[in-house]
């Protein structure tokens, strides 16, 4: 279960900088117009908003990165929180399809979290 919970924390670590990415340096692209569905001229209206979504995207991917690496549980946990209350509010104002590119991701890999988090505390118990 830890694995699994850590091997989710890493995949949707990378979506958010994917997005970071996407967001950042290629929403005024042919790559990002296509991916998000607008036009040039929407594009380069949106695209200094964009950049400051895809600097938040970074900080949440790169965030989930760290709590990773220094085993910090309460750290996932408040970023996973914090990715599903944004796909929420993205799914409902923005795109209905973000609530399951980034809400749904995020809600597994919380449930995966604390499920293994309420194992190893089981265990540690067991062995005290």
């Amino acid at each position: 279960m830890k694995f699994l919970a850590g091997f989710m924390t890493f995949l949707v670590a990378l979506l958010h900088i994917g997005i970071m990415v996407l967001e950042m340096f290629f929403w005024n692209h042919p790559v990002g117009q296509k991916i998000f569905s607008m036009t040039a001229e929407v594009a380069k209206s949106s695209e200094i908003l964009a950049m400051n979504q895809g600097l938040y995207n970074g900080f949440l991917g790169f965030g989930l990165l760290w709590a990773l690496i220094s085993g910090n549980q309460s750290l996932k946990v408040f970023l996973l929180i914090c990715i599903i209350i944004a796909g929420i509010f993205g799914g409902l104002t923005a795109k209905t399809s973000i609530l399951y590119v980034q809400a749904l991701p995020g809600f597994i890999t919380l449930l995966l979290v604390l499920k293994a988090k309420r194992r190893q505390a089981g265990e540690a118990r067991l062995f005290s």
